[in-house]
């Protein structure tokens, strides 16, 4: 933890930096305060036009203390670098939101905390969804993602009824989808995938509507056996299933999406605005 004269100090050491942040990098710093950690890739993804630039900036942002950065460990190839709030960043993060950095729900432990987390792929995998979408709306005109909850949001709005893991609004061509996300690693029993519909039903009752469901799963098999026990007719639900390597070879804004109840063809996100009514 980092004691209030501790604050006091980077405060301090914020000021002079300031002049060097441009508002890309802010806006990466309210990311990261907010979904908590985001790989390389996913950085790009977020506002820089490839890999080796956002390596470059992110570099630049480690050596201010703005980020701060880990490499988790893996059995296999090398694991690229995944980027947290430094202490700078956390400072500038509560500075924008307009709170005592002291509240702010940052520890200088939450590298190695996320470092050793079993729900790090979790995490991971569920803000490349979302980076991906903010990928396509950056190179395709009218395309815009208008909301991106994370799974702490959504649990302050809704835990007491349900919990997804996260909440988007996605735009193209004039067309808005609000929709809840699943991202599904295999792990969980079937009927525990199936038990959350009750709280999506309560919710689509309690708001008057229901919103889109959609559930991403690892593979094809995972998806084909999923679909089995994710019928309900108040609640609309669409799946898709990942590539092996889902981030960027997979494109959630693309035609990967089949509703439950309907055979093909698979639908762009878009495409399911047109189905939600009625269903």
């Amino acid at each position: 933890m980092v004691g209030r004269r501790g604050w006091r100090d980077l405060d301090r050491r914020l000021l002079p930096v300031l002049g060097r942040l441009t508002e890309r990098d802010r806006h990466l710093c309210r990311l990261l305060e907010d979904h908590r950690v985001l790989t390389t890739a996913q950085v790009a993804d977020v506002g820089f036009t490839g890999e080796r630039r956002a390596r470059m900036r992110l570099g630049e942002l480690y050596a201010l203390d703005v980020l701060d950065r880990f490499r988790p460990r893996t059995g296999g190839n090398p694991a690229p670098f995944h980027w947290v709030l430094g202490p700078l960043g956390a400072a500038l993060a509560a500075a924008e939101a307009g709170i005592d950095v002291a509240d702010l729900d940052w520890r200088r432990g939450l590298v190695h905390d996320l470092a050793a987390s079993q729900r790090l792929a979790h995490l991971v995998g569920l803000n490349g969804f979302f980076t991906a979408l903010l990928r396509s709306a950056r190179i395709q005109p009218g395309r815009s993602l208008d909301e991106w909850w994370s799974e702490r949001r959504c649990a302050r709005e809704w835990g007491e009824v349900v919990r997804p893991d996260g909440y988007g609004v996605w735009t193209e061509a004039g067309t808005t989808l609000p929709f809840l996300l699943e991202h599904d690693n295999g792990t969980e029993r079937l009927a525990r995938l199936a038990g959350k519909l009750d709280g999506y039903a309560k919710l689509a009752a309690e708001a008057g509507h229901p919103n889109w469901v959609l559930f991403t799963f690892p593979g094809p098999r995972r998806e084909a056996d999923a679909r089995r026990v994710l019928a309900r007719p108040d609640v609309p639900v669409a799946t898709a299933a990942r590539s092996p390597h889902a981030w960027p070879g997979f494109a959630p804004d693309t035609d990967v999406w089949l509703p439950i109840g309907n055979r093909g063809p698979r639908l762009r996100l878009a495409q399911l605005a047109g189905l939600a009514i009625g269903r």
